[in-house]
C-alpha cells in the first residue's frame, strides 16, 4: 500500500512539472530590443515619418507570425492639433477557430508633445515613447513570436491600437481614438475578455489595480493579480490605484468587452516624472519589467 501511494505521488509530481514545462518562456531581453528598434524609428506620433515607417515594419513583422492579419484604417480628428488624420489599428490573430477569445492590446503610437516636461523649451517636441507606446507594443511583438511557435489553447487577438495619445491633457475623452473606432466597428469576433498593457517598461515597475478595471471586470482583475502573487511577480501590488482613461474604457463602453488595464502610471515614481517628457527613453526601461508582464500573460493563457 505504501508503494502504491509513493508511485501515485511521483506520478502527480511529474505531471505537475510537465504542465509547467508546457508554458512557454517569455524573453524580456528580446522584448527590450523591440523597444530599442521602435525608438530607432524616432517619434511615432501620427503624421510623422517614424509613424509611417513603423506601421509598415510592424505589419511585415506580424505577417511572419500569422497569416491572420487585419489592418483597420480609420479617420479621426487629432485633438491636440485639430488636424484630421488617418489611423491604423493592426490586429494579429492566433488559434482563429477557438470560441473562447482573449484580446491583448497596446497602443503603438507616441505623443506629439512633451507637455509634461519641466523644460518649457521641450514641450512642443514629440516624445520618443520608449515606455509610453513602445513597451506595450514590444510585449505584444514578443507574444506574437511565441504564439507562432506554440499554438495557444484559446483564441488570441493581439490588437495594436493607433492614435491613443492624441488627446488634450485633462480631457480624457479626447484620447484613445483607435480603440474608440475599433470598439464601434469590431473587425473581429467579440472577445470574451481583454487585457491592455501600457507603460509596462519602467525600471521601477509598480502596478496597482487600475480603478476602471476593477469596476469593469473584477473577476479578471482578481485572477490576474492573484496569479502574479503566485508567480512572485513583485511589480504587482494588490491595492487600488489611479482611475485611468485608456484603451480598455472604450472597449467596455462601446462594445461591452470586459477589459482591464495593466499600467504603471507613476513613471518612474511619485516624485519624478518621465511620462510625456523627453526622458521617456530606452535607458529608463528594463528587460526585467517586460519579463514580469510577459510571464504573467503566458501563465494566464497556457496555465
Amino acid at each position: 500500500m505504501k508503494k502504491l501511494i509513493l508511485i501515485f505521488f511521483i506520478f502527480i509530481s511529474c505531471s505537475s512539472n510537465d504542465d509547467k514545462k508546457n508554458i512557454p518562456t517569455f524573453d524580456g531581453n528580446n522584448a527590450y530590443q523591440y523597444i530599442v528598434e521602435q525608438c530607432n524609428f524616432g517619434p511615432r506620433n501620427p503624421g510623422s515619418k517614424g509613424h509611417e515607417q513603423f506601421a509598415i515594419f510592424l505589419e511585415k513583422y506580424l505577417s511572419k507570425m500569422t497569416k491572420n492579419i487585419i489592418v483597420q484604417d480609420f479617420d479621426y480628428k487629432e485633438h491636440i492639433t485639430g488636424i484630421e488624420r488617418q489611423g491604423k489599428n493592426i490586429i494579429a490573430q492566433f488559434n482563429i477557430e477557438a470560441e473562447n477569445r482573449l484580446l491583448i492590446g497596446a497602443h503603438w503610437d507616441t505623443r506629439a508633445l512633451s507637455d509634461e516636461d519641466l523644460n518649457e523649451n521641450n514641450r512642443l517636441l514629440p516624445i520618443l515613447g520608449a515606455n509610453d507606446g513602445a513597451s506595450g507594443t514590444s510585449v505584444l511583438m514578443e507574444l506574437a513570436k511565441i504564439f507562432s511557435q506554440n499554438n495557444p489553447p484559446i483564441g488570441i487577438d493581439l490588437v495594436f491600437f493607433d492614435a491613443e495619445d492624441v488627446g488634450i491633457s485633462g480631457k480624457p475623452r479626447t484620447y484613445a481614438m483607435g480603440s474608440e473606432y475599433f470598439s464601434k466597428n469590431l473587425p473581429i469576433k467579440k472577445p470574451n475578455n481583454a487585457i491592455i498593457v501600457d507603460m509596462v517598461g519602467d525600471k521601477y515597475l509598480q502596478i496597482p489595480i487600475e480603478r476602471f478595471s476593477y469596476r469593469i471586470n473584477p473577476t479578471l482583475v482578481k485572477e490576474i493579480w492573484s496569479l502574479a502573487d503566485e508567480l512572485n511577480l513583485s511589480a504587482f501590488e494588490y491595492r487600488i490605484g489611479y482611475e485611468i482613461y485608456d484603451d480598455h474604457v472604450p472597449l467596455w463602453e462601446n462594445a461591452q468587452i470586459p477589459a482591464i488595464d495593466i499600467i504603471d502610471f507613476d513613471y518612474p515614481n511619485l516624485f519624478y516624472n518621465h511620462w510625456h517628457t523627453q526622458n521617456d527613453l530606452p535607458e529608463n526601461c528594463s528587460p526585467q519589467s517586460l519579463q514580469q508582464i510577459g510571464t504573467l500573460l503566458l501563465n494566464y493563457i497556457y496555465g
